[in-house]
């Protein structure tokens, strides 16, 4: 009870406003998601141009 007390956000879990560490872990994982996304496409666009000059 003492912890939940010394910090409010955590006093009901998924029922208010992410902590800001929490946030931020959830955008870098969206962003990183993204990079591999766009990772993928440039390394098939690349071997698909590798192909096409051989």
């Amino acid at each position: 009870m003492r912890e939940l007390a010394a910090d409010p956000q955590q006093a009901f879990p998924g029922k208010g406003v992410m902590k800001p560490e929490q946030a931020e872990i959830d955008r870098l994982k969206k962003e990183n998601a993204k990079l591999r996304m766009e990772r993928d496409i440039l390394k098939n666009a690349a071997a698909y141009f590798v192909k096409d000059s051989l």
